[in-house]
């Protein structure tokens, strides 16, 4: 281990002298001793680093060495054996000016904006009225009751998870995007609101840092950005769903005002009401101006009608059918009188008599047509107007013939 170790302070103390930028976490400069000692944190992540320099580097730099400040160091890393920390020996100390952290926020703004984080299209409209609200505030601080007492004042039944964070300093950052995170993951909170009160562009810068936007960027839920007054416009602004100006504003936007929906809610039972009596009203015209036909005043003199014109109707068909039926009655006695003048029997009774030849085993008997078909013996059967005769064929007598008397 002991090897490891030399091989890695080894290899440390030939790297050159890095500048490195962070947030003064720690300052500790003892009167009596050499050496102060500091900690430097990455205000983005949870890491920070060791630093020795000397008593009179750290009370000769003025308001810059500061708890809470942002500086650049410039120095030499060494790695000490005897705990196995690396540390930084600092030779200068510098502050960031307000000029070069406005100028990164301007490149880290053109930056989101190439990415599409400000783009309208991606923002969400935060609910109506969200069943629970989930602020991130600062403990006690302004920016809490004042979101709260507004939105209170308008919805009184309104509830609130709020988390409280730092809202400014090295461990703002971090403890933001982990209460955001809770919040996003929680089903019940509709709609996260970031508030916290003015200040000065270095209190504010952890709301334009590049962690804290992406996170908001990254979240499911519709973030509102309440921070600070209305000239203070931090990324976090850009990259929200909503931008309020102030935290008072978010407490305003975030809820229905429950006096005007009740007052909307009001005129509109009265415009329904004035609707439905409007309807009712045109609808019992309607009726009576109906009822007022004469088909509904006397239903039943349009089936009067009709039952006299199935009547007359009715009668007009019997009397055409029996006056058929009378036509062909007439016809059909006539037919039948013709048929009883051209027929056998009037002929037989005019005299004349049908002559048929008898045959055994015949149901019909032929009618004798001719003298040759009757032979001696053949047997006839003659039919006369009241009846028939039988005869039998014989040889005729031959008649005498007188003679003549002398005178």
């Amino acid at each position: 281990m002991r090897t490891v170790a030399r091989k890695i302070a080894e290899w440390v103390d030939r790297l050159g002298a890095v500048w490195v930028e962070g947030q003064l976490a720690q300052v500790t400069a003892r009167p009596g001793t050499g050496t102060a000692f500091l900690v430097l944190r990455d205000p983005a992540a949870d890491v920070s680093l060791q630093l020795t320099a000397p008593v009179g580097l750290v009370r000769n730099g003025g308001p810059a060495v500061v708890e809470g400040n942002r500086v650049v160091v410039h120095g030499k890393p060494s790695f000490f054996l005897g705990r196995g920390t690396l540390s930084l020996r600092v030779d200068e100390i510098r502050a960031v000016g307000i000029g070069e952290l406005l100028a990164r926020i301007e490149r880290l703004r053109k930056l989101l904006a190439a990415e599409g984080l400000f783009d309208a299209a991606r923002k969400r409209r935060p609910p109506f009225l969200p069943g629970r609200i989930g602020l991130i505030t600062g403990r006690a601080s302004a920016a809490e009751h004042d979101v709260v007492s507004s939105a209170t004042a308008r919805w009184p039944s309104v509830r609130f998870r709020i988390n409280h964070t730092a809202t400014q300093g090295a461990l703002a950052v971090p403890q933001i995007v982990e209460a955001l995170a809770a919040l996003d993951r929680d089903p019940e909170v509709d709609v996260i609101v970031l508030a916290r009160g003015g200040g000065s562009v270095e209190d504010l810068l952890p709301f334009s840092d590049e962690t804290l936007c992406r996170a908001v960027a990254d979240c499911r839920t519709p973030v509102v950005s309440a921070i600070g007054h209305e000239p203070d416009t931090p990324l976090v602004d850009h990259v929200a769903d909503l931008r309020c100006s102030t935290p008072t504003e978010a407490g305003r936007r975030l809820v229905p005002d429950l006096a005007e929906e009740s007052a909307r809610i009001a005129g509109l039972r009265e415009r329904a009401r004035r609707a439905l009596g409007g309807w009712v009203d045109r609808e019992q015209r309607l009726l009576v101006a109906l009822r007022a036909r004469p088909v509904l005043a006397d239903p039943l003199r349009t089936l009067d009608n009709h039952h006299a014109e199935v009547q007359r109707l009715r009668d007009a068909g019997r009397a055409c059918v029996l006056r058929g039926l009378d036509r062909r009655s007439g016809d059909l006695d006539h037919v039948r009188a013709r048929l009883a003048t051209l027929g056998p029997a009037a002929t037989l009774a005019r005299g004349y008599a049908v002559v048929q030849r008898v045959q055994d085993g015949a149901d019909v008997l032929p009618v004798l047509r001719s003298v040759t078909e009757a032979h001696d013996g053949t047997r006839l059967r003659i039919r006369v107007a009241d009846g028939a005769l039988a005869a039998v064929v014989g040889t005729p007598a031959v008649p005498r013939r007188r003679k003549a008397r002398t005178p």
